[in-house]
């Protein structure tokens, strides 16, 4: 009878357990600098796309990527969708409405600290605590620090999506292409030796299927 009990207690406590999270967290990395913000309408596309993709508990942020961009005021947009539909649109539809006014009004940005805004993106979606992490790169991950700022720091991917979007090419990258390649290397490598997923999407018409 004992063993009974025990049993029914047991399976009374699993029964109650919180269900594992499954929702998603998106955090996207805007390239601001030189003329690179001139690709910004793409983003919006982007963005539009993975808001009609996101759902209850999903959560998502948009920041640009400036000269320190380790900050939560380089957070252009963020939200956590609420399970209402009504209220969900309403969200959605901020959510747009803020990201326009960003791109039209948005200044260029003398550096690029893409590393920065990675760990920012780390931060952020940990504290959400959601079942899948992204982090979108639009930008041409070329990195430009300004004298004074280290970014050689380890930190924690693993469980991490980290997908580099729009990777378009320097001048310079036509005249030598090895920089190019190099430069998608460097950052693979980077993504992968702290445990991240690393991918490279040029066609937008590859965001199908890509949350």
């Amino acid at each position: 009878m004992r063993f009974l009990f025990s049993l029914t207690a047991c399976m009374l406590v699993l029964g109650c357990a919180p269900a594992a999270p499954s929702n998603t967290g998106v955090y996207m990395l805007l390239d601001t600098s030189g003329t690179y913000r001139e690709e910004l309408n793409k983003a919006q596309q982007i963005i539009r796309y993975t808001l009609s993709r996101l759902d209850a508990t999903d959560s998502f942020a948009v920041a640009r990527i400036d000269t320190g961009s380790f900050s939560e005021k380089d957070i252009v947009a963020k939200v956590t969708l609420d399970d209402r539909p009504s209220m969900m649109n309403r969200q959605k539809r901020q959510f747009a409405e803020q990201i326009s006014a960003f791109v039209d009004g948005v200044r260029s940005s003398p550096y690029t600290d893409i590393t920065g805004g990675l760990l920012q993106a780390v931060e952020f979606l940990n504290e959400k605590g959601t079942a899948n992490k992204t982090i979108l790169i639009f930008s041409d991950l070329k990195e430009d620090l300004k004298d004074g700022y280290i970014r050689d720091i380890e930190f924690d991917l693993d469980g991490f999506n980290v997908i580099a979007l729009n990777v378009t090419k320097l001048r310079s990258d036509n005249v030598d292409p090895r920089e190019y390649l190099s430069r998608l290397a460097d950052w693979q490598t980077k993504i992968e030796k702290f445990g991240g997923q690393w991918r490279v999407i040029n066609d937008l018409e590859g965001l199908e299927g890509l949350l």
